[in-house]
């Protein structure tokens, strides 16, 4: 019965060629992403294994219209991820299923291609300076006591030090006793953070300070 599946779908010489192709691209995929991205071994395993789980699906529905749309109905049920995920993964799950897709239908050499073109290029994406923002924004936070009055009490700091000073959000802490302000701000001179913060401290009581790179978050896209 296996024998005769395999014969009148598809070759079993092409079927094998074809799973070899996939599990070794997507091990290509996978290596690329845990390469310059935090993922999970789970993750990393699942984009590895996904070109193959998509070339069996289109390998077995191929030419059948509706096995495939029942096919389709039963993924739209499924959850792929419980969490979401960042822009780079939802790339590379999108690669991965591409490249399932053109083997799935034959196109072995076009999906060797593509994974080389798409790899190389990533690769260097993320070597270089590619959409990173022109200007270092940095954020900026600072707990003052409530008796202090935020509004221009460290203006002259920031004109001494920086080139751009915004205030985010204030937000009250310890049952109103304190207030948290944040900032996005430019320094003139990166070489000066230590001597701004020492600053900020004499202005603010000596009270917590954080100055760091604005976290975009993982679910931007």
């Amino acid at each position: 019965m296996l024998n005769s599946i395999l014969t009148d779908t598809f070759s079993i010489q092409g079927f094998l060629i074809c799973i070899v192709c996939s599990l070794l691209l997507g091990a290509a995929i996978a290596w690329i992403h845990s390469m310059y991205n935090d993922s999970s071994k789970g993750f990393i395993m699942t984009l590895a294994l996904l070109p193959a789980m998509v070339q069996m699906v289109i390998m077995l529905v191929n030419g059948n219209l509706g096995t495939g749309i029942a096919v389709m109905g039963a993924f739209s049920l499924v959850r792929f991820r419980s969490i979401p995920g960042s822009a780079k993964e939802i790339s590379s799950i999108f690669l991965s299923m591409a490249i399932g897709l053109a083997t799935g239908t034959g196109y072995i050499t076009a999906a060797i291609i593509f994974v080389v073109i798409v790899g190389g290029v990533s690769i260097l994406y993320n070597i270089t300076d590619f959409g990173e923002p022109g200007k270092k924004d940095k954020e900026l936070r600072i707990t003052i006591p409530e008796g202090l009055d935020y509004t221009g009490v460290f203006d002259d700091l920031f004109e001494k030090y920086t080139t751009k000073s915004q205030l985010i959000r204030v937000k009250t802490a310890n049952m109103g006793s304190l207030y948290k302000l944040e900032y996005r701000i430019a320094l003139r001179d990166k070489e000066q953070e230590k001597e701004f913060i020492d600053d900020l401290r004499c202005r603010n009581g000596n009270l917590e300070i954080t100055c760091g790179r604005i976290c975009l978050g993982s679910e931007e896209l």
